[in-house]
């Protein structure tokens, strides 16, 4: 399989519009960590996961084993981490949306400052290579936790956004989980799809509907009991 490291933007890369972190150092941390995580989810394509070796993706990102060892406890978490950094920068961009911006398109736009860009479908082995790392049993723990963590993540920055009106609500989770939920279901068809498709037009119609689907449920129902 002939593989890019473009290819791996949907899975891996920074979004356009989410600003670096500041500070040489941070930087630097940051770029070390992204090498790996896409290294490894290179390798694990390329091999086969059950193939690959900490010692082989801290080769192929240009760093020690050592330095491997300080930001991951094991190629999983290296894995994972390509969403779980893509998650933490959503929640950024979201904090940095202009403040009279409503929520959901606030929510909206902070979500495809990381999946925008990805507008090309992807080669069919390419995806089928993606789709076998994925499924792999020893990766879905390590995927469960991170998702755990990154809609925690989110609903602190929408708590951060709502300010005062969200003290003591359980709405930032609520709304959090509904978000990732459109979020996972894009993914989930974009990496399913025969012939592959672009995974941006997938993402702005899951956040199109998962906003519109709110609105028509809020105007059917009753209000809810506040006890």
């Amino acid at each position: 399989m002939t593989t890019k490291t473009e290819d791996l933007e949907p899975v891996g890369e920074r979004g356009a519009d989410c600003p670096p972190p500041a500070g040489l150092r941070e930087r630097k941390k940051v770029a070390t960590r992204q090498a790996l995580g896409v290294a490894a989810m290179r390798l694990a394509i390329d091999r086969g996961l059950e193939n690959v070796l900490v010692e082989d993706i801290a080769d192929a990102a240009g760093v020690s084993t050592r330095t491997f060892n300080n930001y991951f406890a094991s190629k999983y978490e290296a894995i994972c981490a390509l969403s779980f950094d893509r998650a933490m920068r959503i929640g950024a961009a979201l904090r940095e949306r202009p403040a009279g911006e409503p929520l959901l398109a606030a929510v909206t736009n902070a979500v495809m400052s990381e999946y925008g860009n990805s507008d090309r479908a992807l080669d069919p082995e390419w995806m089928a290579g993606i789709r076998l790392v994925i499924s792999t049993p020893a990766l879905r723990g390590e995927a469960l936790k991170v998702q755990a963590m990154t809609q925690y993540a989110l609903a602190e920055a929408i708590a951060i956004r709502l300010g005062g009106s969200a003290a003591g609500s359980m709405f930032p989770r609520i709304l959090a989980g509904a978000v990732m939920a459109a979020v996972n279901a894009a993914l989930d068809r974009w990496l399913n799809s025969d012939p592959p498709i672009a995974m941006a037009p997938l993402m702005r119609r899951a956040m199109r509907e998962l906003a519109d689907g709110m609105r028509r449920t809020m105007d059917d129902c009753d209000p809810a009991d506040s006890g």
